[in-house]
């Protein structure tokens, strides 16, 4: 049996969808391979439980996968020195790990953390004599350069080199979408592109499908929350810097006179402060702000929304896939698409025509769109069915994990 060496900074129990994402991937290839998993102690949230905080690494095993976890500080992701030094202990730490991991033959590193991930994987490569698959979820520095989230020409330049580097070093680069690969093209111009294929992520449609509005959990979800009988417009995922909702949640107010229309933002990330102090602020009561939901919950939180919100800042084209547009595609919810015109994302939506799609930075199409799904509120059952059959014949779990497996095994 081949053994694999993954490095991933989120894995079971992460909420995070990387975590999720890859936690499923390898617990359906144990039987190919003898896996090991470098990760980071539970922490996406922010916050560390006590027994991780003693030692460096933490020796474990899940479902038959060795999982050796490093130890890093609580992060606080409002604050970029917290977040660097958060990624610094991860990656030295990994480097430890690696000489308690014993041989490898093949070394998968995913992007996360960005730019040190693929420097993790050419140095297991040189350890470990082993081939390297570098798994690319967002493109860096390209991600941060497109809002703008580090100035430092000189450090993108670097970072832009590094990972150049990393993909150059890798024996095949794995992409989540399709228009990632021209971003991978652009990379090298006239150069030699560096073996790769496309395989897009997914979620466990088994586990996430359509319920009916009267569903006993989907009404008690809805009155703990304070949702019974409005219209909700649900944002389920990171609440981060890539998405422009400290924006979106500006159009909360073309609404608040509407008693029937009502937001709801699920999750965590560096922006959901900025995001509930606005509401504060302007006195929006049609917004509601709640935690991550387990994952044995999500299925009711998902199925609770009329309408999704699937959005991507302007520049993101190419350089990243929001992974929780296979998730409301599962549950057969129509989406409000705030994506590039031939993005991955926006494809999908287009192809399967589960909803509107409007640019980033459109605000007013975006309002549009809420009118038109609103005044077409008896016919969303149809509008999101269309996305979960597309899905099962397009987009499943299955069809991905075998992809996955029949690139490492022929690597």
């Amino acid at each position: 049996m081949r053994r694999l060496l993954v490095y991933t900074q989120y894995f079971y129990p992460e909420v995070a969808s990387l975590g999720q994402l890859m936690s499923e991937l390898f617990i359906n290839l144990q039987h190919e391979f003898d896996i090991t998993v470098i990760c980071a102690v539970p922490n996406y949230t922010g916050q560390i439980d006590e027994h991780y905080k003693k030692k460096l690494l933490h020796f474990e095993s899940f479902n038959n996968i060795n999982i050796i976890r490093v130890k890093v500080p609580e992060v606080n992701k409002e604050k970029k020195l917290s977040r660097i030094f958060n990624i610094l202990s991860f990656f030295f730490n990994s480097i430890i790990a690696t000489f308690k991991s014993g041989p490898q033959d093949v070394i998968f590193v995913t992007s996360q953390p960005p730019i040190l991930a693929g420097i993790l994987g050419i140095f297991g490569k040189k350890i470990k004599r082993a081939k390297l698959v570098y798994n690319i979820q967002d493109f860096n520095p390209e991600q941060t350069e497109a809002i703008n989230y580090v100035k430092s020409g000189i450090v993108f330049s670097i970072a832009r080199y590094l990972d150049k580097l990393s993909c150059r070093k890798s024996d095949l680069v794995i992409l989540v979408g399709h228009d990632m690969q021209k971003t991978l093209e652009n990379r090298f111009k006239t150069r030699k592109v560096p073996a790769n294929a496309v395989v897009n992520n997914w979620v466990n449609e088994k586990d996430i499908y359509p319920l009916p509005k009267t569903h006993f959990e989907i009404e008690k979800f809805k009155e703990e929350n304070g949702l019974d009988s409005k219209f909700i417009i649900m944002y389920s995922g990171n609440i981060g810097l890539y998405y422009d909702l400290e924006n979106i949640i500006k159009i909360a107010d073309k609404f608040k006179n509407n008693d029937d229309v009502h937001f709801v933002f699920i999750g965590e990330g560096a922006v959901k402060k900025q995001l509930v102090d606005y509401c504060k602020d302007h006195r929006l009561d049609n917004v509601s702000f709640l935690p991550y939901q387990p994952k044995d919950k999500l299925i009711y939180s998902l199925n609770a929304a009329d309408v999704h919100l699937v959005t991507n800042q302007k520049g993101i084209k190419g350089i990243s896939v929001p992974s929780k547009i296979y998730g409301v595609m599962a549950v057969g919810k129509p989406v409000i698409g705030v994506l590039e015109e031939g993005s991955e994302a926006r494809l999908l939506i287009e192809d399967s025509g589960c909803g509107i799609c409007v640019e980033p930075q459109d605000y007013d199409g975006i309002v549009n769109a809420i009118n038109e799904l609103y005044a077409k509120r008896e016919q969303l059952p149809v509008i999101g069915m269309r996305g979960r059959e597309y899905l099962e014949k397009h987009c499943s779990m299955e069809s991905s994990i075998n992809k996955y497996k029949q690139l490492l095994l022929n690597i």
